[in-house]
């Protein structure tokens, strides 16, 4: 038998790696799509509430370290929840996993228009974190019915949906906010989203169809600790895990201190905000639409991973120097066609790499990586904002740009991965 990197690696009572994990008749590719639409209604309701968060927070009177926590406690959910939920739908199968986590979602965003203050809205947001640490279950429905070569396209086009969400997302929630009103003008935007989710959890149930059967083989599955030192000691997906961790923490930082930026900086308020993100919104949906696909399959999943890094580098760092609000726009756009045109290939390749039995778990892990990135950044920018309010771009630039040189490392790996697998084909069972 040809040599296995260790997340692909055969175990005794395992299955092995090359082998199809359990299916039910597979849905045809096009089910992704169907999926992808479903969810956007949940991309769409949190495209609502995520730019008025920091006004949100200041209607309990709470300071710039309780608006970052607020904000960074969705993200402390989603490190727990995302390879756990992910480890689960391996073995169970994804849609029941997804039907009742945007469930929970919904409801606890139906909780949040109630919160009687700070440290309430803050126990609420962890709570829905957990839950909406879904996107390993999506990841990994995408990979169960897409072949490998297509998957940076539906991986992108996933992410698409997500942008779109916050194209159309933030300007509804900054018509429907009353900030003048305090709190109870945040309620009606908190309202239209819990409905959203639970519209996406009960269309899902009556019209997605399972991707895996129920698996009860004696597949090896080590628990979320074990398997997070085996996934950083891999030789492509522990480097993508750091380069999603990097960039998450540059990236979520800044969006955390960016309504408060505006504020300082242009006097912007929520209408404004909503407004900015979805220029950035439609920028990074029509790259993940029609860019990013066709320049991965021509160029290389791991070069356009690099190239977007830099691009991201490049627009962080000159932010500062904005003369105003237009090149603020435009610069903040450029970064997220950068990001655009870089994520989708994190989540192929490593869905490419990992055994096929866990790739919600692997999936996950990775998550779990941006999810903690979203805990740390935002403190970090929380931090050094008050200090400096440029302090939060300059970070994030110096922080990314390690990055470039991780994806370029994650590239040759995954080739001498690739060409090991094919050597190793003939001999496989």
């Amino acid at each position: 038998m040809g040599r296995r990197l260790p997340l692909g690696a055969a175990r005794p009572n395992t299955v092995h790696m090359t082998q199809t994990p359990p299916r039910e008749a597979t849905p045809p590719p096009w089910a992704a799509l169907s999926l992808i639409g479903l969810i956007f209604l949940n991309m769409l309701g949190f495209g609502i509430i995520v730019p008025l968060l920091p006004f949100y927070a200041k209607s309990f009177d709470a300071p710039a370290w309780q608006i970052t926590l607020i904000f960074s406690a969705f993200s402390v959910g989603t490190f727990f929840g995302e390879p756990y939920w992910g480890r689960l739908s391996d073995k169970y199968g994804r849609k029941p996993l997804l039907v009742m986590t945007i469930l929970a979602n919904g409801l606890c965003y139906l909780g949040l228009a109630f919160a009687p203050n700070a440290w309430a809205a803050f126990f609420i947001r962890l709570l829905g974190g957990l839950f909406s640490g879904n996107g390993s279950i999506i990841q990994g429905y995408i990979a169960d019915v897409t072949p490998p070569e297509r998957r940076t396209r539906q991986m992108s086009w996933m992410s698409a949906a997500w942008n779109v969400g916050l194209i159309v997302g933030p300007g509804l929630g900054g018509i429907f906010a009353k900030p003048s009103l305090g709190h109870i003008g945040f309620q009606l935007p908190l309202f239209i989203s819990a409905g959203l989710f639970m519209t996406s959890s009960f269309l899902i149930l009556l019209f997605i169809r399972e991707s895996r059967l129920r698996d009860e083989s004696n597949t090896f599955r080590p628990n979320r600790w074990a398997a997070t030192g085996e996934a950083a000691r891999h030789p492509v997906i522990g480097r993508l895990m750091l380069v999603t961790f990097l960039v998450g923490f540059a990236f979520t930082g800044i969006e955390a201190i960016f309504g408060l930026w505006t504020e300082a900086r242009y006097g912007w308020g929520p209408r404004q905000i909503g407004w900015a993100f979805m220029f950035v919104g439609i920028a990074s949906a029509f790259t993940q639409l029609f860019v990013t696909a066709p320049l991965s399959e021509k160029f290389g999943q791991a070069t356009m991973l690099a190239v977007g890094m830099a691009i991201t580098v490049v627009c962080i760092g000159l932010q500062p120097f904005s003369p105003g609000g237009t090149v603020t726009i435009v610069l903040m756009s450029l970064s997220a066609i950068g990001q655009s045109v870089a994520w989708p290939n994190v989540s192929a390749l490593i869905s490419e790499t990992a055994d096929p039995h866990r790739q919600g778990q692997i999936l996950g892990l990775n998550n779990a990586m941006g999810a903690l990135a979203r805990v740390v950044g935002p403190q970090c920018a929380g931090a050094t904002f008050p200090l400096n309010i440029n302090a939060p771009f300059a970070q994030g630039a110096v922080i990314v740009v390690p990055a470039i040189f991780l994806a370029i490392s994650a590239g040759r790996k995954a080739r001498a991965w690739r060409q090991s697998q094919a050597g190793a084909a003939p001999c496989d069972p």
